[in-house]
């Protein structure tokens, strides 16, 4: 009988000393709740930082597609450039070819 009793006392006193720490950790009573209006002040806030994030993307896309196109239009420039050289190159020798070709063709054989 004495053990039930000092189970009961156990069980008990342990309860009593975890009420304050489980009355503590309880959240606030609704009626401390802070109100519509910093509802509306946290809600304007996050709009405001997802706004800015939103123009720092825009603008990073933007550079990043200004240097692509840059470097897209140099690149294309280059290379009808070496084209346009080499078509030169080959035509020039190809009409000295012929009209070294025309000189000796319009000589009187002897």
């Amino acid at each position: 009988m004495k053990t039930k009793r000092q189970v009961v006392a156990f069980f008990l006193g342990a309860a009593l000393a975890w009420a304050p720490a489980l009355a503590l950790s309880q959240p606030p009573a609704p009626t401390q709740d802070p109100g519509a209006k910093q509802d509306a002040k946290d809600a304007g806030h996050a709009t405001k930082d997802a706004a800015k994030d939103t123009g720092h993307a825009v603008t990073q896309g933007t550079k990043k597609a200004y240097h692509a196109t840059k470097r897209g239009t140099k690149k294309a420039y280059h290379a009808t450039k070496r084209g346009t050289t080499k078509a030169y190159d080959k035509t020039r020798d190809t009409t000295k070819g012929a009209v070294d070709g025309g000189k000796e063709g319009a000589k009187k054989p002897e």
